[in-house]
């Protein structure tokens, strides 16, 4: 008798806030890689407004990170009220509106939860404190490997932590899985911290 065995896919944690557009499109991105490579990715907030709340930034981005505080707190009471299979969808409905439709408003949060048949009382967890320990739990979880140095995304996989990639637009199909190759081979090089050029493109989204 022949025996068979299966190589399950090695799993990838993947850390975002819905109000970055750079984490939206590396989101896309590891979604293209799960079609090409034997990967399974998990999904996990963290916050922006936690990683920025002491420091210095303009009153754009200030407004901007205390509007940011409602998203990642819907998401995370879905996740603990629905289980950890709630987090893609409802990242995923609420990043359309905000990237794809630049919707950035809670108008967008209540229509990505109703299109999910989920309780409209969702978004009240938007406006409370009740779940900021939870999300910075998660945070830390994500963030503590790799630096405060960076932002979002983050990744985690194999033991090994990195920010990014950074990328614009989507690479899919093959283009994805080769991308993914390269930065699992330097983000897995003993003593590697940086590789990094000036943005000279604002984010495509498609």
């Amino acid at each position: 008798m022949t025996s068979m065995t299966t190589t399950e896919p090695a799993p990838v944690d993947f850390w975002f806030d819905p109000i970055c557009p750079w984490a939206w499109i590396t989101s896309r991105w590891i979604l293209e890689v799960e079609k090409v490579r034997p990967i399974a990715a998990r999904w996990h907030v963290m916050s922006l407004s936690y990683l920025n709340a002491d420091k210095d930034v303009s009153a754009d981005y200030r407004a901007l990170l205390d509007m940011a505080w409602g998203p990642v707190r819907v998401v995370t009471s879905a996740r603990e009220r629905f289980g950890d299979e709630i987090v893609l969808p409802l990242y995923s409905a609420i990043g359309r509106r905000f990237h794809n439709e630049h919707r950035r408003e809670e108008a967008s949060v209540v229509e990505a939860i109703a299109e999910l048949g989920l309780p409209a009382d969702l978004i009240d967890a938007a406006a409370t404190t009740e779940y900021d320990e939870a999300i910075k739990k998660s945070h830390h979880a994500g963030m503590d490997p790799v630096g405060y140095e960076v932002g979002t995304p983050v990744i985690h996989v194999e033991g090994v932590a990195f920010f990014g990639p950074v990328v614009t637009p989507t690479p899919r199909g093959d283009a994805a899985g080769r991308l993914w190759d390269g930065v699992l081979l330097v983000a897995g090089t003993d003593g590697f911290y940086e590789l990094k050029r000036t943005r000279t493109r604002d984010p495509i989204f498609d």
